[in-house]
Order: structure tokens, then sequence, then C-alpha cells
């Protein structure tokens, strides 16, 4: 078992919360799971720091102006295209 111990009456609420109906034995079972996940984050504490990464710089490449494609080689390849643009399936 866990050193934190949790009501079952805290994981009525949280269920209330959540619009989930439990059993009395599912009230327990999940109370003492909530202590065991509560353990493993208090585990978390006893990680040692280490050094962090130096803090980055933008590698991006600068914009640059370049020749495009013009609209009829754009549409090319599309299954379907209306008024000069692409066509795609109706959403609603």
């Amino acid at each position: 078992m866990s050193d934190f111990a949790v009501d079952p009456e805290e994981v009525e609420h949280i269920a209330e919360l959540a619009r989930v109906e439990l059993s009395d034995e599912e009230r327990e079972r999940f109370a003492g799971q909530f202590g065991e996940i509560l353990s493993a984050f208090e585990a978390l504490d006893e990680v040692p720091e280490t050094d962090s990464d130096p803090d980055l710089t933008n590698v991006m490449r600068p914009d640059e102006v370049r020749e495009s494609l013009d609209q009829s080689e754009a549409l090319r390849n599309a299954d379907e295209t209306e008024d000069g643009q692409f066509k795609g399936p109706r959403v609603s």
C-alpha cells in the first residue's frame, strides 16, 4: 500500500465531477490505485537534477523568394477543381 491515503469519498467526488458511476468495490480499488499513483509522483522528486541543454538558437534559414508553380501546374494532379481552385469533399 502507498504512503498516500486517498479516501473513497474523494474518489466518489472525482467520479461525480467526471460523471462516472462507481460501485463501492470500485471506489475502494480506485482509492488504493490513486494512492499508488501519488507515491509514484513523489518518487520523481528523488530524481537528481541534471544540467540543462544550452539555450537554443534560431537555426532556420532566411526566407528567400523563389520561382513557384503557376496555377495550372499546381492544379494539374488535383482530383477536382472549380474556378481555378482545389475542390474538396463537402464537410457538412
